[in-house]
């Protein structure tokens, strides 16, 4: 295994690193490890355009058109 040292950190990241890893109930220097490791191994999300391109393929367009505010069906009655 490999050592990674940071230097310069503000002391509000630091405090941040110490009570994040206080409430995860582990060490300061594990809190990073696993910071580090989320942020760079954990699967991309997907962006928008990726998610609107799987949205199945269902109905027609007559069924996703406007419709005027007066001719608002009535659909509870």
């Amino acid at each position: 295994m490999a050592n990674l040292v940071v230097r310069n950190l503000d002391d509000s990241i630091v405090q941040a690193l110490k009570q994040r890893a206080a409430r995860h109930q582990r060490s300061a220097e594990a809190e990073h490890r696993d910071i580090l490791k989320r942020a760079l191994l954990s699967p991309a999300r997907k962006t928008f355009a990726q998610t609107l391109a799987c949205i199945p393929n269902v109905g027609t367009d007559k069924d996703f058109e406007r419709v005027d505010a007066g001719e608002v069906p009535r659909v509870l009655d």
